[in-house]
């Protein structure tokens, strides 16, 4: 199972830029596969989260970037296919996408953006991904789509990004997860201050049926397991069956809490959100808990 599986960290994009670049710096030194970078462009004090995503793509060489997720009311799809695409063929294929229907709409709103129920959030998701997809695929015909939120009249695709990039959403609610099964190629569980760890069983149940009723295989749907805490030097209490509890315990007890997750649930992926934005955090992750979890993970899959 171990070629299956990627282990990532999750990144503030704070405002400081050499320090950010130390951190992914860190992970990438530490073989992990993933950087996710958290999008609120209502906050002041973050930088534009695709931009940095830009600065740590040019000073890595292996990595992979992801917005988690992208701000999808505040980024039309238009543009944002173009803006992933660019960012994908400068890194020579590193950047996959990570899409949210909307948050903090209180946040939202005050940049300018509608607010949008629910149902309508999810219908703007659907559509977004079709404009996505149209937008980086090969050919010269001219890409037409009208929908109720967007609409493209005309426009040439491209540039096509450097590999087929994967659309992860942070679906929450049972309609965006079926969504999910039905289109996606990810779901990137959202932390347990979102969804509670108890739903996360149902969320994935709900995505397989939605999966196997469109007559794809379910685990095609990549499952990215996003847990906040510390690894520390001495035993904690170590609790991801309720509530939203950040996690804190030693490296053995990690491991065996996300070797848990990919047994008991269809999670390959896992981006650990630590506490404290540190390099020794990253470093503690990558070195001590991913190699063990992924020697129980082939154990189990024996």
């Amino acid at each position: 199972m171990s070629q299956d599986l990627q282990f990532g960290v999750s990144l503030t994009p704070i405002n400081d830029v050499a320090g950010n670049l130390l951190f992914a710096l860190a992970a990438e030194k530490g073989g992990l596969d993933l950087i996710g970078l958290q999008d609120h462009p209502y906050v002041p004090e973050y930088l534009d989260t695709f931009v940095l995503a830009g600065d740590l793509l040019a000073a890595t060489r292996q990595i992979t970037v992801f917005p988690d997720v992208a701000s999808l009311p505040l980024r039309p799809p238009a543009l944002l296919a173009k803006t992933a695409a660019a960012l994908d063929l400068v890194s020579g294929g590193r950047f996959e996408l990570a899409l949210g229907a909307g948050g903090y709409w209180d946040a939202i709103t005050r940049l300018g953006v509608p607010r949008r129920s629910p149902r309508e959030a999810n219908e703007a998701l659907e559509e977004a991904i079709t404009v996505l997809r149209a937008l980086w695929a090969e050919g010269d015909t001219p890409v037409r789509f009208e929908g109720e939120y967007y609409s493209v009249s005309g426009v040439r695709a491209g540039p096509a990004p450097a590999h087929p990039i994967e659309i992860w959403t942070g679906a929450q609610g049972p309609n965006a997860l079926a969504l999910t099964g039905r289109i996606g190629d990810g779901w990137a569980a959202p932390i347990a201050s979102y969804l509670p760890y108890e739903k996360w069983a149902e969320a994935n149940r709900i995505i397989d049926e939605a999966a196997k009723a469109a007559g794809r295989d379910p685990l095609s749907v990549r499952r990215i397991a996003q847990v906040v805490g510390t690894v520390t030097a001495t035993p904690g209490q170590m609790r991801v069956t309720q509530g939203a509890d950040p996690v804190r315990g030693t490296a053995e007890q990690w491991a065996n809490l996300l070797a848990h997750l990919g047994t008991e649930q269809p999670f390959t992926s896992f981006v650990f959100w630590p506490e404290v934005q540190s390099t020794d955090q990253v470093t503690a992750f990558a070195r001590d808990v991913v190699p063990e979890v992924r020697r129980l993970l082939d154990a189990a899959h024996v």
